[in-house]
């Protein structure tokens, strides 16, 4: 039996495993869930905070999304397109106040989560590594549903059919509709 169970287990861990991840309930908001690596709660009043990073030079990944707090008085959300960092902010936002907050020790640099795959060469906190999947961005009715918005925020905001992206940076939202 035992010879059995033990056999059995590292057949189970040869076999590749894929699934989605859905933060907040088991719904989700995509009709379409093979093209989906994780994806938010379709009710909601949250959006996705970015992460606050003081020094970006390491950075290289294409496709980085960043609250740009390396001049905490100047803040902006940027993303890394592969050769430079694209301001997605109309005006920069002093977010020391929020720094101040946030433990003093250094993270680990080789830490990372990886979804969608058990390896990857991008460097993140958070890495989706998939071919033909993507992130579904927390959907909401309104950025003004998003109660105390942090500096960072990130929602598709979806006005009757009108969808627009949002990222606030600590003193406004900015919007990009596409």
């Amino acid at each position: 039996m035992k010879k059995n169970l033990t056999i059995l287990m590292s057949v189970l861990c040869l076999i590749k495993v894929s699934s989605q991840v859905i933060f907040g309930n088991n719904v989700g908001t995509a009709l379409d869930k093979t093209s989906v690596l994780m994806e938010f709660p379709n009710t909601g009043n949250k959006g996705l905070i970015l992460p606050y990073v003081t020094d970006k030079s390491a950075i290289t990944t294409a496709g980085s999304i960043i609250l740009d707090a390396s001049v905490p008085t100047a803040s902006k959300v940027k993303y890394y397109n592969g050769t430079a960092w694209v301001d997605l902010s109309v005006q920069s936002a002093d977010v020391s106040s929020y720094l101040d907050i946030q433990p003093s020790s250094r993270e680990n640099p080789t830490a990372k989560v990886i979804i969608g795959n058990s390896t990857s060469a991008a460097d993140g906190v958070l890495v989706l590594e998939s071919a033909d999947k993507a992130m579904v961005l927390p959907i909401v009715p309104s950025y003004q549903s998003i109660v105390n918005p942090a500096p960072g925020t990130m929602a598709l905001v979806d006005n009757g059919g009108i969808k627009t992206l949002a990222v606030y940076n600590g003193v406004q939202w900015s919007f990009w509709s596409y």
